[in-house]
């Protein structure tokens, strides 16, 4: 049976009272109640990115950013969180140190979208703390998350939420004043019919990057036998979200250019809570070698390529980056490559 709201939710996701459940449900409590208050005062920015509220010349997107990491920091340093990591931050701060948990937080993702009233988010993240050093605390696998979730500020305002057994979409109800259930154990459609990335960047991307979106792009006629749509909106949990709903893949891949040999996502703050999502809704995430979660962290900053959605979409997309034997000449007419592999 659905849980009727998020307190619901977490009141039975907390019924053992044992280990560490009742400090990780105040804490996503306290999550949902700061991205409350961040939906309020994006009401605040005026046309073109301008608050009316803001007297200085800063820039009012990163003066939003900065207002959106002080709401989430504030809500944290009221729950039980020893350590909390900002993506905005240089380092952790220590909140609690006898406190069981951590957080890492984005809590302005899409930032370029804030100006164009396209939908932006916050993405969570939550680990047991370590309380002997903050540092290693952020450097544990992504297997080892409590809980992950993220919220999208677009004509709804969702919470993505998972605590280690399946992933629910919660919506707030503006007359009810709540987050309420929409959906229980999301599950990510099996065949994916569209994928998301920045054609932009084509000829600095990999060969096997290249090689896949060509097949997705020669449809109905080309080795796949059927069409795909192309997303892009500078938005990883709006892109996030579609897949969940519809199925998918989105792909931020290394290339070429310099600085981006790692990739574009940063595995702590971004890559590793949405995987855990993802993968709870029956999804795959891998960073074209291997799955995300089973990456182990260096730095806090740490970036890698990141790929994730519908399974057999991503296992397909691994299979080009790890299985160049697979690929084979499909017709030197056309100078064209594909993987004969389903």
């Amino acid at each position: 049976m659905i849980a009727s709201t998020l307190d619901a939710f977490l009141d039975s996701y907390m019924v053992s009272q044992t280990g560490l459940r009742p400090a990780v449900a105040q804490t996503v409590r306290a999550l949902a109640s700061a991205a409350l208050k961040l939906r309020a005062m994006m009401g605040t920015v005026g046309p073109g990115g301008g608050d009316p509220l803001s007297s200085g010349g800063d820039d009012p997107r990163r003066a939003l950013e900065a207002r959106a990491n002080a709401t989430f920091l504030e809500a944290m340093a009221n729950a039980p969180v020893a350590f909390y990591a900002a993506e905005q931050g240089d380092a952790p701060a220590t909140l609690d140190r006898n406190a069981p948990l951590a957080v890492a937080i984005q809590a302005m993702d899409g930032f370029s979208n804030i100006d164009i009233n396209a939908a932006v988010g916050t993405i969570f993240s939550v680990l047991p703390a370590l309380q002997a050093d903050e540092r290693e605390t952020f450097r544990q696998p992504g297997r080892r998350q409590l809980a992950a979730g993220f919220v999208v500020y677009g004509p709804q305002l969702g919470l993505v939420l998972t605590l280690g057994k399946g992933t629910h979409v919660f919506i707030f109800s503006a007359p009810l004043g709540v987050f309420v259930q929409a959906q229980e154990s999301c599950m990510i459609p099996a065949e994916a019919t569209e994928y998301a990335i920045n054609a932009s960047n084509y000829r600095h991307w990999r060969e096997a990057v290249r090689l896949y979106i060509d097949d997705c792009l020669s449809g109905a006629d080309g080795p796949r036998k059927r069409d795909f749509d192309m997303r892009w909106g500078a938005s990883l949990v709006a892109h996030i979200y579609r897949i969940l709903m519809h199925g998918g893949v989105y792909l931020q891949p290394a290339d070429n250019r310099p600085g981006c040999a790692q990739g574009h996502i940063e595995l702590v703050f971004q890559a590793n809570p949405i995987a855990l999502l993802v993968e709870q809704a029956g999804g795959g995430a891998s960073d074209a070698a291997g799955p995300v979660l089973d990456l182990v962290p260096e730095t806090l900053r740490q970036r890698t390529p990141f790929i994730c959605g519908s399974l057999p979409e991503i296992e397909r997309i691994t299979r080009y980056h790890t299985e160049p034997s697979t690929i084979a000449d499909r017709a030197p007419l056309f100078g064209n490559r594909g993987l004969f592999r389903a």
